[in-house]
Formats: C-alpha cells, sequence, structure tokens
C-alpha cells in the first residue's frame, strides 16, 4: 500500500509475523474442529476414514509448520502451561481419592463466529453449560452480572478494541479469584509469563483436539477446587507464586 504522497510502507515484520502465526493457528483449529464433527457425522460411511485420515494428516503437518513460525518469532513452543499453584496438591492436603464436583458452566470468548460455533458444540457435548461471548466488552457484562455463575473463562487473546490480555485484568478487578484459561494460537513467552504471575489460571495453545480443551478444562477445574486461588496475593496460593 502507500499514501497519498506516493510513500511506499511495507508492514512491520515484527508486527505481520506473529499475527500471521496467531491466525494459521487458528483456521488450523477451526478446520481440525470441523473434521472432528464431521467424523461423527460420517461414521461408519464407506472409504470415509482414508479421506479423514488424510485431513488429520495435512491438519498435523500445518500445526507443525506453524509451531516453528511461533517458536521463532519469540512465541511459547508449549502446548500446554498451568499455574504453579494449580501444578501439585495444596501443602496439608490429601490428594483427592474420588472426582471433585464443580460447576459445569464455561463462558467462552472469541471474537470468531466458528470458533464459538464449534467450541459451544464441544464443551456441550462433554456436559458444560456454555455462555458465549464475542468480544471482553460483551463477557465483563456477562461476568458483573453474574460473577458466581462462571466456573471458568476460556479466553482467547487476539481481539479488535480490547485484547485477552486487557479483558484478564478487567475481570480479575472484579473478582481476584476468577478462573482464566487462556486460549490462543500465539502468545510471548514473556507475556504469558506475565499472566500467569498475575493469575492466570492456564495456557491451552491452538490448535488442539477436541478432548485436549475438555481434558484441560476439566484439569483446572478440579485443581482450582482441590488446591484453592491463583490469585497471588490469595494466601492459599501463596506457596507456588510465579516470582
Amino acid at each position: 500500500m502507500s499514501d497519498q504522497s506516493g510513500t511506499n510502507h511495507s508492514p512491520d515484520p515484527e508486527q505481520v509475523v506473529p499475527v500471521a502465526a496467531s491466525e494459521l493457528n487458528n483456521l488450523i483449529q477451526i478446520i481440525s474442529d470441523t473434521v472432528a464433527m464431521l467424523e461423527n457425522i460420517w461414521q461408519g460411511a464407506p472409504e470415509s476414514e482414508r479421506y479423514f485420515d488424510m485431513l488429520r494428516k495435512s491438519v498435523d503437518r500445518a500445526a507443525k509448520v506453524t509451531a516453528q513460525l511461533v517458536q521463532h518469532v519469540g512465541g511459547t513452543e508449549k502446548k500446554i502451561v498451568m499455574h504453579p499453584a494449580l501444578n501439585a496438591p495444596a501443602s496439608g492436603l490429601p490428594p483427592a481419592r474420588t472426582p471433585l464436583h464443580v460447576s459445569r458452566c464455561i463462558l467462552v470468548v472469541d471474537d470468531e463466529p466458528m470458533a464459538l460455533m464449534l467450541l459451544n458444540q464441544i464443551l456441550s457435548q462433554a456436559g458444560h453449560t456454555v455462555v458465549t461471548a464475542q468480544s471482553g466488552f460483551e463477557a465483563l457484562d456477562y461476568f458483573r452480572k453474574e460473577p458466581g455463575r462462571y466456573a471458568l473463562i476460556l479466553l482467547d487473546l487476539s481481539m479488535p478494541l480490547m485484547d485477552g490480555e486487557e479483558t484478564f485484568n478487567h475481570l480479575r478487578a472484579i473478582d481476584p479469584n476468577v478462573v482464566v484459561l487462556l486460549n490462543t494460537g500465539f502468545i510471548e513467552n514473556r507475556r504469558l509469563d506475565r499472566m500467569i504471575a498475575n493469575g492466570l489460571a492456564g495456557f491451552l495453545r491452538r490448535p488442539y483436539r477436541a478432548d485436549e480443551v475438555v481434558t484441560q478444562i476439566q484439569s483446572v477445574l478440579q485443581n482450582v477446587k482441590r488446591n484453592g486461588s491463583t490469585n497471588p496475593s490469595d494466601p492459599r496460593g501463596a506457596s507456588s507464586r510465579v516470582p
């Protein structure tokens, strides 16, 4: 593109590449989830498995290439990151021997309509009640009205006007013990470290399988129930605070 003076302006690669990496992972996630849904519909159809296997392998290849790109531009290569307070049993408390009852209502925040639709389907099938918000502003509006309703907030990072980190900070201002799991295709290591230090419950990097997001959400909820808060100022998590 060029401005009216005729001067050419090239996009800044430091900004373009991370955005492109994030968008690629988001698209791979949508394709992967759609393939999983179609597998359920076409299960048992003659010859269908061969073509689904081709699609799965193609998604895996694309995910590996994008992961290399993410790492090259300073993003975390880790698939899952948990807050240290949720990684080990709480001090002085024995591990639970039976599954703990946890609330099942999840608030999913993403500006991508297809991502919201697919996550709604995946989490609903897993037994959760799902509320969706297409922006940080909408999510905050829901949360202010019923802060005690949501067991967990699944939050995208790259959203216009108010991104995931700003949304997370506003959510914590309403309730410092809010349980937020970040769900995004790209985040810089230092930014992730900062959010974890500020009480982020965990991070799940796209793309992932449907069962992975369900398992991770359940793991976070069970660990929060067992070990207490991820709020850095809460003494229940003080022994596991991120410095």
